[in-house]
């Protein structure tokens, strides 16, 4: 790690502060005891033997004087002797002199053997924090907890995904964020591709805005003024949807469109959004959901007293048949819990935007992807419901624009 510093208000002027690293990769802080574990050496003080590359992505604030910074990385030799996710922490009185103090996190178990801690970003939400973070074997995540300023560690009770399947091809990547001056957070993540590109090529998400609605539970919703970029419109309902037949929307559609729904399962099984739809369905990208078919929340539930109401529904965006193209490389559904209460209606805010689309539902989950369709003719929409009927109380569709 290397550090420079600005007193620029436009961030436009930067001085180094030193000539090398301040922070070297390997970081030389690890070494073997004689029974062969791996431990860290006192205070950050060189040892010759035993380093490990963990120095990247670092994340770094200040507090009380001094400053601190997370570098993502993972220890070795967890569990089992499968690799554990967390990231490590150091602290300087002056941006220069280091001193590493330990591995942050406490009580996580919310994520997978194998997984690291890379792009960590640290903030505060609401009254309690949140670790967002990427893992290079399962793409991003979040953590929430409480930081104990006492003893410098992170104590997670809770943790969630952010990528709902592999993060190539196609999904999404790290996180990048800032808080937004009212308690939440302003998140970004780049999305790869997925078909074969050259070199580092990847797009950015829309914003999306993360505030805590409970102790454990984190709300998602698209920010920015993504409503002027809205053109044509068309609406469509209240309508009845009848089981087992296709309903497509003659006349709506596009390869760039926001779509805002509000629909009620009613009895049905499944309720499906296609967009991205050709005129015969060969192409379709399908936006799935399955009400109460997800796992039992034991805190949402009380014990067996409210067992049937305590199971998330799933929120599901396959794109196995949105492309014809040999090229395009295929990826399985991603498929997200969202918990949706008894007599609540599912609330779609869908953009498509040529090779993107993003999902969000009920402002409490969102899945992303990308999709390339071969035909000209692919731009419809129809919806589906499966073993009864549903009921469509309205549904919007506007042309999206571009931002320049």
């Amino acid at each position: 790690n290397m550090v420079a510093v600005s007193s620029d208000p436009l961030l436009v002027n930067w001085e180094k502060l030193t000539g090398s690293a301040v922070l070297p990769n390997p970081c030389p802080i690890w070494t073997k005891t004689s029974g062969g574990e791996t431990m860290p050496g006192v205070g950050g003080n060189p040892v010759a033997a035993g380093a490990i590359n963990f120095v990247y992505d670092p994340c770094i604030w200040k507090r009380g004087g001094v400053y601190y910074s997370l570098s993502g990385g993972a220890l070795p030799h967890g569990p089992s002797g499968k690799r554990l996710r967390t990231p490590f922490l150091f602290r300087s009185p002056d941006l220069v002199h280091w001193e590493y103090l330990h591995p942050f996190l406490e009580g996580d178990i919310f994520g997978m053997p194998g997984d690291d801690c890379g792009c960590p970003y640290f903030w505060p939400i609401g009254d309690r924090h949140i670790l967002l973070h990427f893992s290079h074997m399962s793409g991003s995540h979040y953590l929430l907890g409480d930081y104990d300023t006492d003893r410098d560690e992170f104590v997670v009770t809770d943790g969630g995904r952010f990528t709902f399947g592999p993060y190539y091809p196609g999904g999404l990547h790290a996180p990048a964020a800032t808080p937004d001056g009212h308690g939440g957070l302003i998140a970004l993540f780049n999305i790869n591709a997925a078909k074969p590109t050259s070199g580092w090529n990847q797009i950015m998400s829309l914003p999306r805005r993360l505030t805590l609605a409970g102790r454990n539970e984190l709300r998602m919703e698209p920010v920015g003024d993504l409503a002027s970029l809205r053109g044509e419109h068309a609406a469509v309902g209240p309508m009845t949807l009848p089981a087992n037949r296709e309903v497509v929307l003659e006349g709506l559609g596009g390869t760039s469109v926001e779509i805002a729904a509000e629909i009620d399962p009613l009895s049905a099984q499944m309720v499906e959004l296609n967009v991205l739809r050709s005129a015969r369905s060969e192409e379709r990208t399908r936006i799935v959901f399955f009400r109460n078919r997800g796992y039992v929340d034991w805190d949402r539930s009380d014990g067996w007293n409210r067992f049937a109401d305590s199971r998330d529904s799933l929120v599901v965006v396959d794109s196995s048949y949105s492309s014809e193209l040999p090229d395009v490389e295929t990826r399985a559904p991603e498929m997200a819990p969202v918990y949706i209460a008894p007599g609540e209606t599912l609330k779609l805010r869908v953009f498509v935007d040529r090779s993107v689309v993003e999902v969000f539902a009920n402002g409490r989950q969102a899945l992303t992807l990308r999709v390339y369709p071969g035909r000209a003719d692919s731009t419809g929409i129809s919806l589906c419901a499966r073993g009864s009927e549903a009921a469509v109380q309205s549904l919007d569709v506007w042309e999206m624009r571009g931002i320049w």
